[in-house]
């Protein structure tokens, strides 16, 4: 049996800035919705402020996510957006995991 790493395109070759589950969360959430807020997020994350707040910094970081900070009426809002390389990565994990599992499932 061939080892999985010895691949060309190994499959363990996951992108590991979206492989945590919170970002990889995050990155799901925004893929399927146009932008989300801060306290959308972490209802539908089930997550704590911090948990989102260093999470989403690190995608915005790495320019997979883009935060625009405003207000609603008088109240703060920060809605976050999945950027084309954060659709890019997101789409390259998936293909990476799918890899993985007909690799290990003998496929």
């Amino acid at each position: 049996m061939t080892s999985i790493a010895g691949e060309a395109t190994t499959p363990l070759a996951l992108d590991r800035l979206i492989h945590e589950r919170i970002r990889l969360a995050i990155v799901s959430a925004l893929a399927v919705h146009p932008a989300l807020s801060f306290n959308e997020l972490k209802a539908l994350l089930d997550t704590s402020d911090g948990n989102v707040s260093v999470h989403a910094r690190k995608l915005e970081d790495a320019g997979y996510v883009a935060c625009s900070k405003g207000f609603d009426g008088r109240i703060p809002r920060t809605e976050y957006r999945l950027t084309p390389a954060g659709r890019r990565a997101l789409e390259q994990y998936l293909s990476h995991m799918e890899a993985l599992i007909r690799r290990v499932g003998g496929q």
